[in-house]
């Protein structure tokens, strides 16, 4: 019983459906802030020649107010100016950035739609279950993660802008145009150590929280046996469901066999009783069928309704293979059949119906 209890079976489709239905779902946000930061500088270099000449724009319009007196309405226009430059620079860079969060939960655990999270839960704000989760192994883990990236992020930040910080000197002599040249130069080198970094450690917080998160859901054997009741039902349930419904199909056979014109033995182990009704059926039907102490059943309900028992065992084997209850027999086997049904009607004067 134990065993039963004990977490160590993979989770089923279904637990892992209910899951998501729940908005439980494996997302790293390492893994998500990586693409998102990846895309976000390409989209930056992409963008920067559009948005340096909009900068110079600005740039050139706001010294143009240098030296003037201004009144309302000039600085009305100066400051709708302003904003609407910046606004023109971000917005596209914002707008590609936000499809790329998108994006990135999409790539990990693919569309999802559910307002499951959204319903109050009053069982969360809990004081004594709150204080459990802060003092959790999960929350002691994920504080450890967060210390670690935020070490070796400042460390090489620290280490590369000192080393910057050696050519500013020279720098401030530049034009504004060559300092943006030599900032985004470094800014490149800068941003190629931080993405092997931040996918060092997005790669690992992706396997760390699937790892866990089907760890989470892993089910005993005794949840996958209720499980299972409720999707296929009671084992039990439907075998003596399927017993009832063999045993009405059993007495609805047997009625039926006072009506046949012939039953095929093998002799002892198959017996087929045949019909063949002219008004209802273009070929002779299967209305009975046996084997061993059930054929015998059928024998002697035949012989006490004076049904004609007639040994043909190749024929008896056949018609009980290829043949189900309730089922004209196959074209293969109209003309053995024909010629044991012509015998019947020969030998016993009966007429066809």
């Amino acid at each position: 019983m134990a065993d039963d209890q004990e977490k160590t079976e993979e989770p089923t489709a279904k637990k892992i459906e209910d899951a998501r239905k729940e908005g439980n779902v494996p997302k790293s946000q390492d893994t998500s802030s990586f693409v998102t930061l990846v895309v976000a500088i390409g989209a930056f270099f992409a963008l920067f020649p559009y948005i340096r000449d909009r900068m110079f724009n600005l740039y050139r319009f706001v010294q143009s107010y240098i030296g003037i007196d201004l009144d309302k309405n000039d600085v009305h226009i100066l400051m709708i100016t302003i904003f609407r430059e910046f606004a023109l620079m971000v917005l596209p860079l914002a707008a590609i950035v936000a499809l790329s969060g998108v994006l990135a939960a999409l790539m990990q655990f693919g569309f999802l739609t559910t307002t499951k999270p959204l319903i109050p839960d009053f069982k969360k704000i809990d004081p004594i279950k709150g204080l459990k989760n802060l003092v959790s192994m999960k929350k002691f883990i994920e504080g450890i993660k967060i210390i670690v990236k935020v070490t070796l992020v400042m460390t090489l930040a620290y280490y590369y802008l000192l080393d910057f910080t050696t050519e500013l000197p020279s720098v401030v002599f530049f034009s504004i145009y060559d300092q943006l040249e030599w900032l985004k130069s470094k800014a490149m080198i800068l941003i190629a150590v931080m993405l092997l970094l931040f996918l060092g450690l997005a790669l690992f917080d992706l396997f760390f929280v699937r790892y866990n998160y089907f760890k989470e859901l892993k089910m005993s054997k005794q949840e996958i046996k209720d499980e299972y009741k409720q999707m296929e039902g009671d084992p039990q349930v439907k075998a003596r469901i399927k017993r009832v419904q063999m045993e009405m199909s059993k007495k609805r056979m047997m009625s039926d066999i006072p009506s046949a014109d012939v039953v095929i033995t093998n002799p002892t182990h198959f017996a087929v009783a045949i019909r063949y009704d002219t008004d209802k059926e273009n070929a002779p039907k299967i209305i009975a069928k046996g084997v061993d102490h059930l054929a015998l059943k059928i024998k002697e309900l035949a012989r006490e309704h004076g049904v004609q028992v007639i040994e043909n065992p190749p024929l008896a084997r056949e018609l009980y293979k290829k043949c189900e209850i309730d089922e004209i027999i196959p074209e293969a086997l109209y003309k053995a059949v024909a010629e044991v049904l012509a015998f019947v009607y020969k030998s016993s004067n009966k007429e066809r119906r």
